[in-house]
């Protein structure tokens, strides 16, 4: 069972994403927050597996935030769930420890995935963002893209990766078990020098680019 944690000052919002987790056979709600004072006390004391961060909040907010939270846990997970994917939200959360970044606009059945593969380690956000890390150069690579030598499967790996598909999405379309996959994932960031998914994710894209 995956404990989550859900952060939004809207209490609609909080109510409606409380119905669409316990609606689930594998995920538990194990507590909201208003704000992020409460949202810090509230990790602490229910230490859940994920905690999905709205950032505009009163007083402390999602990114200040997500901040002590993983400052205080590293392994904690902090899924972003936001109106807002402007430049000014997103980077600052991922700097700040977030594991992934959604905008609330994404379908149901996505969102869930996300949390899946949040807490599976893997770095989920919406496909929009990606040009947008990669214009900003968040990635920076031992060598140039088309310079790392990479096996054929690990070529294959590494592009479903920069399509945004999560371990077990890669591990059915190459029919592989996941944990083969998790190992071609590793091996990728250690010949790239990318230290999360994300930025290995930017990787493969600026790789494709340059072929």
């Amino acid at each position: 069972m995956i404990r989550v944690l859900i952060v939004d000052d809207q209490r609609l919002i909080r109510a409606g994403l409380r119905m669409l987790l316990e609606s689930t056979d594998d995920l538990q709600v194990v507590g909201e927050a208003g704000d992020g004072v409460e949202a810090v006390r509230a990790s602490a004391e229910s230490e859940p597996d994920l905690i999905l961060m709205d950032l505009r909040m009163p007083g402390l907010d999602g990114v200040a935030a997500t901040r002590q939270i993983v400052g205080s846990r590293p392994a904690a997970k902090v899924l972003v769930l936001t109106t807002f994917d402007d430049d000014d939200h997103l980077y600052p959360a991922l700097a700040a420890g977030a594991t992934g970044f959604l905008v609330k606009d994404t379908a149901a059945p996505d969102l869930l995935a996300a949390i899946r593969r949040a807490v599976d380690g893997d770095m989920p956000f919406s496909p929009a963002l990606l040009p947008r890390l990669v214009g900003r150069a968040l990635v920076a690579p031992r060598g140039a893209p088309d310079t790392v030598a990479l096996t054929p499967r690990e070529q294959e790996v590494l592009a479903l990766v920069g399509a945004g598909l999560g371990n077990q999405e890669i591990a059915d379309r190459l029919h592989l078990g996941v944990t083969t996959v998790k190992t071609h994932v590793g091996n990728l960031m250690d010949k790239t020098g990318c230290d999360n998914r994300v930025r290995l994710a930017v990787y493969a894209y600026r790789r494709a680019e340059s072929h």
